[in-house]
């Protein structure tokens, strides 16, 4: 219901959001500000129970199959470009990047050739994978940011998870002071998780070196393995007020609606751009009009882009208000709307779209005017943090377990 709300409000229509198998032999982005590039690594040396994103067990083989698969989808999607293009950031995510570390500085060169990349280079990292050698390859490569997979210091959180746990508190400091960003991934609302191990997790996340923490509620996908179920709602919300008094109380900034930072630190978010382009399986691209989806498959990509054509599984061609509303959600994860950025994304300014909600939203109290921007107030962020769970479950939850028994579906709707 609440999604049908949604779109009816920031779509002015119930038209359903409708992906089609259409195919294209290129992307067209020459004109894109604000983008960033993110490359998908789908192997893991086992599966996570709770984790939905698509990846598989690693052999050397198969990863030295997809890197040339890789390489060779960087070369079809750039082919036509006669010059160099800024982009913002480049991000390395899975899966577990690191299983493939010798071969990431050849991936960033790869596209160094067709892009300036004037942000960070930054990287998903197992804890199993931290260790002098590794972070000495990954500067070398050229990353400079690294976001730990870490989920709780506590061994009951970790096990309901399917993790076992280690050494986090030396793992974590030897990354200190050697990136500009270093990420902490944590869980919270784990079954039986309590406030105060939560809390206590936050804390040891920094005393060891981060730079970043970003809180997660855990959510059971229908395709995922999970023994156990997500906590209620309210015990969620409670967590997340807990999370926000006592990160601001510490003295860090709240960076978006799930994310505290050490204040004049990098940030590490591989999600807030105004588009991007998704090189390798399930990777995702947003270009002016349209949202294209690589297959999960990595027999299907792989033979696909030995084909050389594009590993596109589905596309979605927006209406003008239907790339509208998907920069709004996006941005207010970000606790920003911002107006240059919205009319650079959409081409449009955003009160002639949105101003009669934006002034309704101003005067409840859910956002507040800065200059010619708007920022989410503390009312309004568990508003959007119980969206944006009621989307995963609607939207992200359909797409993922269809694409994951379907390399290239013809269509899909998603209401």
């Amino acid at each position: 219901m609440l999604t049908t709300i949604m779109r009816l409000i920031l779509t002015r229509s119930l038209k359903p959001f409708e992906f089609k198998s259409e195919y294209s032999e290129s992307l067209d982005f020459k004109d894109l500000k604000n983008m960033g590039l993110y490359v998908h690594i789908p192997f893991c040396r086992s599966i996570c129970r709770f984790c939905p994103y698509c990846k598989e067990i690693y052999s050397r083989e198969r990863a030295e199959s997809y890197r040339e698969a890789l390489l060779k989808e960087i070369e079809l999607v750039c082919s036509r470009m006669d010059r160099k293009k800024e982009v913002t950031s480049l991000y390395f995510g899975g899966g577990t990047p690191a299983l493939m570390i010798d071969d990431l500085g050849e991936i960033v060169g790869k596209l160094k050739e067709h892009f300036e990349i004037n942000g960070g280079i930054g990287l998903e990292l197992h804890p199993s994978d931290i260790s002098k050698e590794n972070i000495l390859k990954l500067k070398a490569a050229g990353f400079t940011m690294v976001s730990v997979g870490l989920q709780s210091f506590d061994e009951n959180c970790l096990q309901k998870l399917g993790r076992s746990g280690g050494d986090f508190a030396d793992k974590l400091k030897l990354l200190k002071g050697e990136f500009e960003a270093v990420d902490v991934d944590l869980i919270f609302a784990i079954p039986g998780q309590t406030e105060d191990t939560l809390l206590s997790d936050v804390d040891k996340a920094f005393e060891y070196g981060a730079t970043q923490v970003s809180t997660y509620p855990f959510i059971d996908f229908t395709f995922a393995n999970n023994e156990y179920k997500p906590m209620d709602e309210g015990v969620k919300k409670k967590m997340l007020s807990s999370l926000v008094y006592h990160s601001e109380a510490s003295g860090f900034e709240r960076t978006s609606v799930w994310t505290f930072s050490k204040k004049g630190t990098e940030k590490y978010s591989s999600v807030t751009r105004d588009s991007f382009l998704g090189f390798g399986v399930s990777a995702t691209t947003l270009l002016k009009q349209s949202f294209k989806v690589n297959t999960f498959s990595i027999d299907g990509y792989i033979e696909r882009v030995g084909k050389s054509s594009l590993p596109t599984a589905l596309t979605i061609d927006f209406t003008e208000r239907q790339r509208a509303a998907y920069h709004l959600f996006w941005s207010a994860y970000a606790m920003k709307l911002d107006a240059k950025s919205f009319e650079d994304a959409v081409g449009r300014k955003l009160e002639y779209m949105y101003g009669i909600e934006l002034k309704l939203a101003e005067k409840l109290g859910y956002i507040k005017k800065a200059g010619e921007n708007y920022e989410l107030t503390e009312k309004s962020t568990y508003l959007y943090h119980k969206a944006e769970q009621i989307y995963t479950n609607a939207y992200i939850d359909k797409m993922w377990s269809l694409l994951r028994v379907e390399p290239f579906p013809k269509r899909m709707t998603l209401e």
